[in-house]
């Protein structure tokens, strides 16, 4: 009896170890506030996110990120790489000049992006916006250009509500 209770004793021991290890460094759940990245994902949704991605890689555009910040944390779309030119004309999309296709956003929300005139993202840094481009707070209004470290994931999928599982890339 001893035995079987040191056996189970180091397999909860070794679980939450683990649990602990996966949730500190490799993944992690943050919740949807409001409704800025409307489409993709809603109010209240909870999502996992990849904490790991980013210490092999760097974000691309199109990825939707977790952005830590001193009062909350953000969840926002890459749209500007470092060292681009970012800009909106007549509801357009452009990056270096070049039109952007938004394949990830209904036709009627592409033209909805106000215009803005052309800003370099700096070294080391992105340009973020929410899908939702009327409301959203983002690097054209609030947020400004988001350092590479302060983006501490990639979303990676839907968790809740339970009927509304996606993945989110």
């Amino acid at each position: 009896m001893k035995k079987e209770i040191w056996e189970w004793t180091k397999a909860i021991i070794i679980a939450v170890v683990l649990a602990f290890f996966l949730r500190s460094y490799v993944f992690a759940t943050s919740i949807v506030e409001g409704t800025s990245m409307d489409p993709t994902l809603h109010n209240g949704e909870r999502v996992i996110f990849n904490k790991a991605i980013y210490l092999l890689d760097e974000p691309s555009r199109g990825d939707i990120v977790i952005i830590q910040h001193p009062n909350k944390n953000y969840v926002k779309r890459v749209i500007g790489l470092p060292n681009e030119t970012v800009e909106v004309r007549n509801g357009t999309l452009y990056i270096d000049g070049e039109k952007v296709d938004q394949s990830f956003l209904p036709p009627e929300q592409q033209s909805a992006t106000s215009d803005f005139e052309p800003v370099e993202v700096p070294n080391q840094h992105y340009f973020v916006m929410g899908d939702n481009r009327d409301i959203s707070k983002d690097s054209r209004n609030g947020l400004g250009f988001i350092h590479e470290d302060d983006i501490i994931g990639r979303s990676e999928i839907v968790i809740f509500p339970f009927d509304q599982i996606t993945i989110t890339r």
